[in-house]
C-alpha cells in the first residue's frame, strides 16, 4: 500500500533548481567560493543507537521496536506532517530497467537540502513519470524538526521492512535519507537471490576484456578512494553499494557520490576534487568562513564532512554495462599486523568479509571513532540475522569465482609514527594495479595461513607488505606475536557468535 502525504503544502518532485532555491533559504546555508551550498547540519554523522528495526519485519534480534511502537511513532509523524510543507522526491534506485527499484523520499522543506542531495543520487524518474501513479517499493519519511523523546539524543530511525517504509524523526543528517533507502534495498536484493554490498565498483577497460573490481569497506576506511583512483584506465562504475547477484552479475545502485571531503586535495583525489568544487554540488557539515571560503582540512566542528554530487563529473563506466565482477577487494584500515595486502582462499574470503575488521572513523559518530571495529561485510546497513550475510556470500563464490583480497588502507606497526609505517594512497593504487596485472610474487603466511606479497612493483618496502618483519628489525617480535594468538582467538570467538554460519567459514581462521 503506498503511503498518502498529507501535509499543508506538498511539491511533487521539484526541480533541482527549486530544491536550490529551497535550501538557500534555510538558516544554516551559504553559498562557497565554488558558487555550491554547504549546509552545516545538527547532525553530524548517521544515529547507529536510535535506528531500530521493527521485529515482525526481520529475522534479526538487536536494535528491533515492536509493532506497536512502530505504529505510536507512525502516528505522531503523520500528525506532524499535516501541518507542514513537504517535497516528495522520486526516483530509482538502480539503472537497468531490470533490475531497479522504485524509491521515495518524502522530507521537510525546510530541510530542502537532503531533498536536493538525494535527488542526485537516485536515477531519474523519467519523462513519463506521473506521481498519482507512481507506486515506490522503498519509501524514507523525514522529519528533522520533530523530536522522539525517550529514544538516543531523542531521535529515532524506524524501519518496517515489510512495508519498506523508514521513518526518520529528529536528524539533519542527509545519510538517513541516503541509508534508508538502501538499507530496505539490502532486503529487496537478498530476497532475489543475491546479497548488497557497501561496496564501490571500477571498470578497467583493459584490451577488450573489462574488468570489474568491487571494493568493500565501512565508511571513511578509502573506499571512495580507492574507487575514484585510477590505473590502467579505470572508470568509476558506483561509489557506495552495489548487487551482487548469481553468476557475479552487479547492479549499481545510485546515479551520483555521497563522499567525505576530510582533507580533499587535487594533488591525491583529482576527480572527487573536481566534482565538489562544481557550482551543483551540495556540500554537509564542511568548514565554510564567512566569505565563503572552504577548508576541507578543518576539523573544528567535525571529520565526517560530506559532499554529493552527479556520478557525471567522474566520467564514469555505464552503469547498465558493468561486467560480471572478477576480483572483491576488502578494506581494513589496521594499525596493527595487517599487511598493505593479503590473499585469501574461498572460505578465509567469506570469514575476513564477515569479521569486517577495521578502525572507526567520524562516520559512524563519537561512538566508532579511532575505535577497533568489527562489522560483517562492512556493511552496518544489512538488516537481517548477519549468519544470512555469509551463508549467501558462501553461495555466491560457490557460484562464480572471484578472487578476493584483504587491503589495509591504515598503518603497520601501531599507531606512534616514530615507529609504525602509513600505507598512503600510491602504495594501495600500485597493489590494486598489480592485482589485476597479476604481478605479484606471493608466498604463505605462517601465522594466519593466507598469501602475503614477497614484492609488488612499485613498492619497495617489504615492512608493509610483511609487518612481522618490521616488528623483528625493532626487536617486537613478542608483541607480534601476542597479537597474533589474539587476533586468532577473538576471530574465532566473533565468528562462532554468529548462530548458523556455516562451520568451514569459522574453521578458516586457523
Amino acid at each position: 500500500m503506498v503511503y498518502e502525504v498529507r501535509a499543508a503544502l506538498v511539491e511533487w518532485n521539484p526541480t533541482a533548481e527549486r530544491l536550490r532555491e529551497l535550501t538557500e533559504k534555510m538558516p544554516n546555508c551559504q553559498v562557497t567560493e565554488f558558487g555550491n551550498v554547504a549546509v552545516k547540519a545538527r547532525v553530524d554523522s548517521r544515529s547507529t543507537r536510535s535506528t531500530f528495526i521493527v521485529e515482525d519485519s526481520t529475522n534479526a534480534t538487536k536494535q528491533t521496536m515492536t509493532r506497536e511502537e512502530y505504529d505510536r511513532i507512525a502516528a505522531e509523524q503523520d500528525a506532524y506532517i499535516a501541518g507542514q510543507h513537504m517535497v516528495v522526491v522520486d526516483g530509482y534506485i538502480g539503472a537497468d530497467p531490470g533490475f531497479r527499484t522504485r524509491a521515495r523520499l518524502i522530507m521537510e522543506a525546510a530541510n530542502a537540502n537532503v531533498a536536493g542531495m538525494q535527488q542526485q543520487l537516485y536515477y531519474p524518474a523519467g519523462e513519463d513519470y506521473d506521481p498519482a501513479t507512481w507506486e515506490p517499493d522503498t519509501t524514507v519519511i523525514y522529519t528533522p524538526n520533530l523530536p522522539a523523546p525517550g529514544y538516543p539524543d531523542d531521535r529515532v530511525i524506524a524501519v518496517d521492512l515489510n512495508a519498506n517504509v523508514t521513518r526518520v524523526l529528529n536528524s539533519d543528517y542527509f545519510g538517513e535519507s541516503k541509508k534508508g533507502g538502501l538499507r530496505m534495498w539490502n532486503s529487496i536484493v537478498y530476497g532475489r537471490g543475491g546479497l548488497a554490498l557497501h561496496a564501490g565498483c571500477k571498470v578497467m577497460p583493459r584490451g577488450g576484456h573489462p574488468t570489474a573490481i568491487l571494493i568493500v569497506g565501512l565508511s571513511g576506511t578509502g573506499k571512495t578512494t580507492t574507487t575514484f583512483t585510477t590505473q590502467l584506465d579505470s572508470k568509476p562504475a558506483q561509489d557506495d553499494f552495489v548487487a551482487l547477484m548469481p553468476g557475479g552479475r552487479i547492479y549499481a545502485t545510485e546515479n551520483g557520490c555521497f563522499a567525505k571531503t576530510f582533507g580533499l586535495d587535487p594533488r591525491y583525489e583529482p576527480a572527487i576534487y573536481h566534482a565538489t568544487t562544481q557550482p551543483d554540488a551540495y556540500l554537509e557539515n564542511v568548514s565554510v568562513d564567512a566569505g565563503g571560503k572552504v577548508d576541507f582540512f578543518d576539523t573544528s566542528y567535525t571529520k565526517n564532512g560530506r559532499t554529493t554530487w552527479p556520478f557525471k563529473y567522474v566520467d564514469p563506466w555505464p552503469a547498465t554495462g558493468i561486467p560480471p565482477a572478477e576480483f572483491l577487494l576488502i578494506l581494513n584500515r589496521n594499525e596493527n599486523i595487517v599487511p598493505a595486502v593479503a590473499r585469501l582462499d574461498r572460505e578465509q574470503a567469506v570469514a575476513y568479509f564477515m569479521l569486517g575488521e577495521t578502525t572507526g572513523t567520524s562516520a559512524g559518530g563519537k561512538d566508532e571513532e579511532g575505535k577497533f571495529l568489527r562489522v560483517p561485510g562492512t556493511n552496518p546497513f544489512f538488516p537481517r540475522n548477519m549468519a544470512d550475510m555469509g551463508n549467501r556470500m558462501l553461495e555466491l563464490l560457490d557460484g562464480h569465482e572471484l578472487k578476493v583480497f584483504v587491503l589495509n588502507t591504515g598503518r603497520v606497526g601501531g599507531t606512534d609514527e616514530e615507529t609504525s609505517k602509513k600505507v598512503i594512497i600510491p602504495h594501495s593504487s600500485a597493489i590494486v594495479q598489480a592485482i589485476v596485472e597479476d604481478t605479484i610474487e606471493w608466498q604463505t603466511d605462517p601465522d594466519f595461513g593466507y598469501e602475503v606479497a614477497a614484492s609488488v612493483p612499485g613498492i619497495d618496502d617489504i615492512e608493509i607488505l610483511q609487518p612481522r618483519r618490521l616488528y623483528e628489525r625493532q626487536g617486537r617480535l613478542a608483541e607480534y606475536e601476542a597479537m597474533v594468538a589474539r587476533l586468532k582467538r577473538e576471530r574465532r570467538e566473533y565468528l562462532t557468535s554468529f548462530t548458523g554460519l556455516d562451520e568451514a567459514i569459522v574453521k578458516s581462521i586457523g
